[in-house]
């Protein structure tokens, strides 16, 4: 498998009344045209390694890496307009509560074609119609009607949908989804996961899916990285994540309730025995 982003010794760090604080410390990994999935409890650095891939962070954040190339290209080489032909076009990053993204006095129609004519001259027809079928693709029916309203008009559910709509139609070829699902029911999440795992695969797109949910991550990749305190404790296969060895990963493990619980009380991570390694 080609690789698709290198990643080297990325830190991440802002200022503080007693000097300088990483919230990333140096971690290091690579995805091809796969599905990675990084997990962490709230504060792991989790989100902040996704936005240093696009260039996110602004001053007096500062990010450093031996290395951050996407696709041959620089990453921290490259200037701000060089990183708005990048972002949305070869990277998209659906947010935690995307539909809080959406421009209130647009249409959902108009937002999916801005989204697309940045990245792509095409005539009004093709674009109306790339949208109609991007809209379709995110399993919203009457997308018609849909694309005429605005984001307020729209439930939770299909705001989502409408957000991944606009990350996906320039057809990138690596997708960041930071907690796309944290602010929907349990029945909406996986339909929404779903439809991201479904145009993933099909477009042959590279996917890092971040999240705190252990269970999920498994299921929708292919391996899991485990971040704490801003580092990568383990590296596994999804499939082998019950198999997983460092400590804090299965404190993580054994916190989660699960449908036959017996015990009178979760237990909560003996931080003591996996500090500082």
């Amino acid at each position: 498998m080609s690789t698709l982003l290198s990643v080297q010794n990325l830190r991440v760090s802002f200022p503080t009344h007693r000097g300088r604080v990483e919230v990333v410390k140096g971690i290091s990994f690579t995805l091809g045209r796969e599905r990675l999935g990084i997990v962490g409890e709230s504060g792991s650095g989790k989100s902040m390694t996704g936005r240093a891939i696009l260039k996110l962070i602004r001053k007096p954040g500062l990010v450093t890496a031996d290395r951050l190339d996407f696709d041959g290209v620089d990453i921290l080489a490259q200037s701000e307009r060089q990183m708005r032909a990048i972002r949305g076009a070869r990277i998209s990053m659906v947010m935690q509560d995307p539909k809080f993204s959406l421009n209130p006095v647009m249409t959902v129609g108009e937002q999916i074609a801005e989204a697309l004519v940045t990245h792509e001259k095409l005539p009004r027809r093709a674009v109306n119609e790339r949208i109609l079928a991007m809209l379709e693709a995110v399993r919203i029916d009457d997308p018609q009607r849909v694309a005429g309203l605005y984001p307020q008009e729209v439930s939770g559910g299909m705001g989502q949908r409408v957000m991944i709509a606009m990350m996906l139609i320039p057809e990138p070829e690596l997708l960041i989804a930071d907690e796309p699902t944290s602010a929907l029911d349990v029945s909406v999440q996986a339909q929404v996961l779903d439809i991201i795992d479904d145009l993933v695969t099909r477009k042959g797109m590279g996917l890092i899916l971040i999240s705190h949910d252990l269970n999920l991550v498994s299921r929708y990749c292919d391996r899991i990285l485990v971040m704490n305190a801003g580092t990568v404790v383990e590296e596994c296969a999804a499939g082998e994540l019950d198999k997983a060895q460092h400590p804090y990963t299965r404190g993580l493990l054994a916190a989660m309730p699960v449908i036959d619980e017996t015990r009178d009380e979760l237990p909560v991570l003996d931080r003591t025995q996996w500090a500082g390694t």
